[in-house]
């Protein structure tokens, strides 16, 4: 007896409760569950569930990048480190596709929501306990006077082959759990860190127009976000609409020519004499106006290796000034006292930023930083 000929001799009462079982599946799935974003080799499809988020953007992948064959014939290119022949062989390199995106990090298309700084932290998919440590210190998502602060992480992946696809299976379950990682389909590389500013701009164009100001910086530094809130809402006629971009400031600075340092740049990727000024890439204050600036400025400009040299460079192209400010330190600190300990408390406290600190060190910092009981002025300090 065929499927048809049996439901003839299903009775009314039968169809009656197969039809309400079928009405309390479509009803009982959660209005509120977004479907997962789909790839392929073409779009990036994303579809949100609820009716008032309807949302379906197409956003065209960029196509692979291939290898530039023609630079092996640059003079000198089989004497250059693997880094920098990888380098000039992908330096025309520019679009690469999202593994984890945020797409409403900002709030909705229709709804942006006012983040008054946005925390853009650089970090390696291997680095978990220097994110965990910064949700829980200085990077914490929250409100401080009236303003809300909000944390994204920027990477890109690790390894090859099955290390690769376990390590982004991980950052994927890191980023289900907190939802504040961007990682894109290229190797990290220190060479590749310029590249990766150039990702988040165009991400920040797309999807964070409305942010106020950023704080661009590593996963290694100790950030005294509170103050920063305050610094910024202390500026006159500035709310992120114009220009700032301030940090600690290096000028004069030229390349370095030694083969073997990590910060070697040969003739062939950079003949001029002198670099532009700009600031320690440790960390940096902008407004939102001048990272949409530097953003558009790097269309036109090539890529240079080092992130924070080429921030300079779009910023000396676009006539845009940068300023010091003598909270943040990005190349160390130094105290001229033997009797003055350089993490005393109540020396941070007063600070912006400073560059290389580890995990256990931000932990500690920050609490006493933010002990009620700490007492500053001309008593002498324990700690």
């Amino acid at each position: 007896m065929t499927r048809c000929s049996r439901m003839r001799y299903l009775s009314a009462p039968a169809f009656l409760l197969l039809g309400v079982l079928l009405m309390l599946f479509l009803y009982a799935r959660p209005n509120n569950v977004s479907e997962p974003k789909i790839f392929n080799s073409t779009t990036q499809i994303v579809f949100l569930q609820k009716e008032e988020d309807i949302f379906s953007q197409e956003e065209p992948l960029p196509p692979k990048c291939e290898q530039n064959m023609m630079a092996a014939k640059i003079p000198g290119f089989p004497f250059f480190s693997p880094q920098i022949q990888n380098f000039l062989s992908y330096r025309h390199c520019r679009g690469f596709p999202m593994i984890l995106d945020l797409p409403h990090k900002c709030g909705r298309h229709h709804e942006p929501e006012d983040i008054f700084l946005l925390l853009v932290i650089k970090t390696l998919p291997k680095n978990y306990e220097r994110r965990e440590v910064l949700r829980k210190t200085w990077a914490k998502e929250r409100m401080h006077n009236g303003k809300w602060i909000r944390t994204i992480f920027i990477t890109g992946t690790d390894g090859s082959g099955f290390e690769k696809k376990r390590m982004n299976k991980l950052l994927a379950l890191e980023h289900k759990q907190y939802n504040d990682i961007l990682q894109w389909d290229f190797n990290e590389s220190f060479f590749n860190l310029t590249l990766k500013q150039i990702l988040f701009l165009e991400w920040k164009n797309r999807r964070c127009r409305h942010v106020r100001f950023l704080l661009n910086g590593d996963d290694d530094v100790f950030a005294h976000t509170e103050n920063m809130v305050e610094y910024l809402q202390g500026l006159e006629d500035n709310d992120g609409s114009k220009h700032l971009f301030v940090g600690h400031v290096i000028k004069n600075a030229f390349p370095v020519r030694t083969r073997g340092s990590k910060y070697y740049i040969p003739p062939q990727i950079h003949r001029k004499v002198a670099y532009p000024p700009y600031c320690g890439g440790g960390g940096y204050l902008l407004s939102g106006y001048t990272a949409s600036v530097i953003y558009n400025m790097s269309k036109s400009i090539q890529i240079f290796p080092i992130d924070d040299v080429y921030m300079g460079m779009c910023l000396a192209a676009a006539k845009l000034e940068i300023e010091p400010h003598v909270g943040v330190k990005t190349l160390g600190w130094y105290i001229p006292s033997a009797n003055l300990d350089k993490y005393n408390p109540c020396y941070m406290k007063e600070l912006l930023l400073i560059h290389k600190f580890s995990p256990a060190e931000i932990v500690i910092m920050w609490h006493e930083v933010h002990n009620l009981k700490l007492r500053c002025g001309r008593t002498k300090q324990t700690w």
